[in-house]
């Protein structure tokens, strides 16, 4: 499958792309995902973008695009990929659309995942990450806490509430997410690949997914 998901932060999407994962063997590709790989690989595009995340600028789009370029002809790629919070503004669907256009590559759907604003905000002001940047496990303090209080299960470093999952935090990012993301979902429409998803259940998002596109 080759999908898009779109959805506001806290919607669910790196859980769905996970379990959708499970079904075919595409892999999920994140922004963050590309550049640290890049990076990672000291490519030439890699060293670039790291000049920018270093300063603390944003990646310029083209950079950005050239990575996912590279990205996407990779061989774990030939079975799909499921894109997770990209393109995150018009200008980027607009470029994606040329890039899959001169890749010969067909998009499948862009799954756009509605979740009442009173639940992402709960998910999100309740959700914990381990600080230890190796492991990153992430809990909920209502529906998966840790086995002992603050403490990561698996490598025992310190589970903490990052500073973008703050109420105030949240609100900021959603108004964002309203502002610049939201559009794309007009974008995939006009294209006709929209599939709009509404539920707070992963399964039943992925179970929606799975009927579109008849697995």
């Amino acid at each position: 499958m080759k999908l898009i998901l779109l959805g506001a932060p806290g919607a669910g999407k790196g859980t769905v792309a996970k379990m959708l994962t499970a079904i075919d063997g595409s892999v999920q590709i994140s922004t963050g995902d590309i550049l640290r790989g890049a990076v990672q690989a000291g490519t030439d595009l890699g060293k670039e973008a790291q000049g920018y995340m270093d300063r603390g600028d944003l990646v310029p789009d083209s950079l950005i695009m050239g990575i996912m370029e590279n990205r996407l002809q990779e061989d774990d790629c030939q079975k799909g990929f499921l894109l997770d919070g990209f393109p995150r503004t018009i200008p980027q669907a607009e470029a994606l659309t040329e890039l899959l256009s001169k890749l010969d590559i067909k998009l499948d759907m862009a799954v756009d995942i509605e979740v009442p604003r009173d639940v992402i905000l709960d998910r999100l002001c309740t959700r914990r990450t381990c600080e230890n940047g190796d492991c990153q496990l992430i809990y909920n303090v209502k529906s998966n806490p840790p086995k002992k209080e603050g403490i990561c299960d698996k490598c025992g470093s310190a589970v903490i509430q990052r500073a973008d999952e703050t109420e105030e935090a949240i609100s900021h990012r959603l108004e964002t997410y309203n502002e610049k993301t939201a559009p794309l979902i007009g974008f995939y429409t006009k294209a006709g690949l929209t599939k709009t998803v509404t539920g707070t259940s992963s399964d039943a998002v992925v179970a929606a997914i799975k009927e579109s596109l008849s697995l």
